[in-house]
């Protein structure tokens, strides 16, 4: 796949496809940010390790805290060293989005592409696409759990199977609806694992207080089956008894009868329960 043309920004760093390995990896090049991009992420941190304490889950608690990346934007290099010492990850920067084949490849070798862009000042609320906010505090936490390290190994050897059988609408929900909005249930609580989740102020407050959004017990099969909102708060959240079932419920799925069986069909709505199903209430 040609790689996209450069993507502009008063940043200077946003989009440099021009300057990419085959793979799509580039230098992090920590240096050329700017004090005031620092002085970004330290509010977007403030800001986001508030909520981490009473809505995120133990694990990414415990993962932040491991990463000490509060005072400015993280090196990636002094990042790999604790990831490759606790679950054998490391982070790879690149310039923004990259093509499935190439996601895939990376995950499958346990190797996690982060945005090396920051967020501009009039998108502290809003972005359309990935920084390396959303990446690195969104993601890296968890990847030093040792269930979502093994899941997403697992779901990048799954990625070529999906693209040949003409599913990988399918599978990328299980990674919208988990990795990046997932919710888990702790001691009763609600708790949020999901990077797109954990990144925003908002729909971290809504998907754990909102009386009226629609929570559903995960079911990879329903997951797979469910549209979701890409610029707006999700309408449906899957909720987890426990990171573990992560893992137990896909290894134990045929993925390729639920992909004859469904991936010719229209998705089912985002935000609309079936007549059988019992949803999950706020429990913050």
């Amino acid at each position: 796949m040609k790689k996209p043309s450069t993507i502009t920004s008063n940043s200077g760093l946003r989009g440099e496809y021009d300057r990419a390995a085959d793979d799509y990896t580039v230098a992090q090049d920590w240096h050329a940010y700017t004090p005031e991009m620092h002085a970004r992420w330290r509010r977007l941190y403030a800001r986001q390790s508030a909520l981490v304490r009473t809505h995120a889950c133990a694990s990414f608690r415990e993962g932040l805290a491991r990463l000490d990346c509060a005072e400015g934007i993280p090196r990636f290099a002094d990042a790999n060293r604790v990831l490759q010492a606790a679950t054998g990850w490391r982070l790879v920067a690149v310039p923004g989005f990259i093509p499935d084949a190439v996601f895939f490849d990376h995950l499958a070798h346990r190797r996690f592409p982060v945005t090396r862009w920051l967020r501009e000042e009039h998108e502290l609320d809003y972005l359309a696409e990935p920084d390396v906010f959303h990446d690195f505090f969104g993601h890296v936490p968890m990847l030093l759990d040792p269930t979502i390290a093994d899941f997403l190994e697992l779901y990048g050897k799954a990625g070529a199977r999906a693209m040949a059988m003409g599913a990988l609408d399918m599978l990328a929900r299980i990674y919208w609806y988990t990795i990046e909005f997932g919710l888990v249930r702790e001691d009763g609580a609600l708790k949020v694992f999901g990077a797109g989740i954990i990144s925003s102020a908002g729909e971290t407050r809504f998907s754990i207080e909102d009386r009226e959004v629609l929570r559903l017990p995960f079911d990879p099969v329903r997951v797979m089956r469910t549209s979701y909102m890409i610029d707006s708060f999700q309408k449906t959240y899957f909720v987890l008894e426990s990171l573990p079932q992560l893992i137990e419920a896909l290894v134990s799925l045929d993925f390729g009868p639920v992909y004859e069986t469904w991936r010719h069909e229209p998705p089912l709505p985002a935000g609309e329960a079936l007549p059988e199903e019992t949803p999950i209430g706020a429990l913050a």
